[in-house]
Order: C-alpha cells, then structure tokens, then sequence
C-alpha cells in the first residue's frame, strides 16, 4: 500500500475541497481508493487467519464514502480528510474501524451510541457481569494503549431501571462504549504498521466481543 500517494491526495484534496477539483483528479482518486481498497483485502485475509469469529469484509465493503453527509452536517467540507474502513463488520455489531488521514489516523472500535434497543442490552450485560467488562478496561496492555473508554455523552444520573449504588453505575451512565487510539501520519509510513494494527486489533477483541455478545444475544 503507497500510504505516502494516499497522504499526498489527501492533502491536496483539502487544499482545493470541491467537486471541480474532484473531477479533474478523478483518476487520481480512482488509483488511490482501489490501492487502499487492495491492502484492506489484505487485512481483511490476515485479521481473519488470526479470529476464529471473524466476519469477513472485503474492502470494498468496509471502505467509506469520502464524501461527507452535507444533509445532516452543511457546513463541512463536501470531501472527508480521510480514508476510513470497517473490518469484521459483522451486521448490528461494532465493527474495528480503520482510518488514515493527514490531520490524524486511528484504529476504533466498539458501538458509537447506540440504538436504545442495543444500549439496553449492554447495561443489561453490564448488570450480570459488569466485572468481565471492567476487567477488560483495567488490564494494563489494554489501558497503554486505549487509555479508557472513550470520552463522550454520559448520563448524569442512573439509567432507569438501574439503581445510583450500582456498582457499576460509571460504566452504566455511558452512551458510548467504544475505545480508540490515534497515531501520526510518519507512524503509517514505518514498516512495523500492519504489525501495529494486528496488534491493536488482538488488544480490542475480548472488549468488541463482550459488546457484540451483549447485542446479539
């Protein structure tokens, strides 16, 4: 994978955010996405030789649309900073999410606030087993590289149906059950990145597979 053409597109595609400059670069974009398209049906073969239960997802249905949704967000730019992709995108789970960019790149996982029905499946587990969960966050390998969950809405009382002594209500009062960790745009250009990623993702399986137990159960 040419991460250096994937970084170079991005940036000039930020400097000249328009459909115009789009359309005359269209080759350009064509050759970068099917080059990143070509090295997630790369992950996707190795995340799956090393999970048992891993969804296949090739990537030209994990990638993401560059274009971001004017509808809901109109004052964005027409065209996302980034390039980004979800693996072992099994259907109503959290998926592991990837995503290079010029102002930030990631791994993620978990669910971004989910639905009612599916939020109230993970407390629900939280209820029974709150403790394989919070073992999960404490573990030190986990927490070097996550730190914790992500930092988003919470509650700020106890969800109904749950008590305020809970003693899980911390975990209880979240929206967001998701972790992430971010990485410069020098770190995808090293040889030890797709190592990098295999790692990241063997770190985050028990913490995705609680969740997706959680909601598809």
């Amino acid at each position: 994978m040419n991460f250096s053409n994937q970084i170079r597109f991005l940036q000039q595609l930020q400097k000249n955010n328009s459909k115009d400059w789009m359309d005359a670069n269209r080759k350009w974009y064509k050759e970068v996405r099917d080059d990143f398209i070509g090295w997630l049906d790369e992950i996707n073969a190795k995340l799956a030789a090393i999970d048992d239960g891993y969804y296949d997802t090739p990537g030209k249905k994990g990638i993401n649309r560059i274009n971001n949704n004017l509808m809901f967000h109109p004052n964005k730019p027409i065209y996302k900073d980034h390039f980004g992709a979800g693996l072992d995108k099994r259907p109503n789970t959290g998926d592991f999410y990837v995503e290079i960019g010029i102002k930030r790149s990631m791994f993620a996982g978990g669910l971004w606030r989910p639905d009612s029905k599916r939020l109230r499946s993970i407390r629900e587990a939280i209820d029974y087993n709150g403790e394989e969960l919070q073992s999960i966050l404490n573990r030190k390998s986990f927490r070097q590289i996550f730190g914790s969950l992500y930092e988003d809405v919470k509650l700020t009382n106890a969800p109904k149906g749950f008590s305020n002594e809970h003693r899980h209500i911390e975990l209880l009062r979240n929206k967001t059950f998701a972790v992430v960790t971010e990485f410069s745009s020098k770190e995808v250009l090293k040889d030890n990145f797709e190592q990098k990623l295999i790692s990241v993702y063997k770190e985050m399986l028990p913490f995705r597979r609680y969740l997706n137990q959680a909601v598809t159960v």
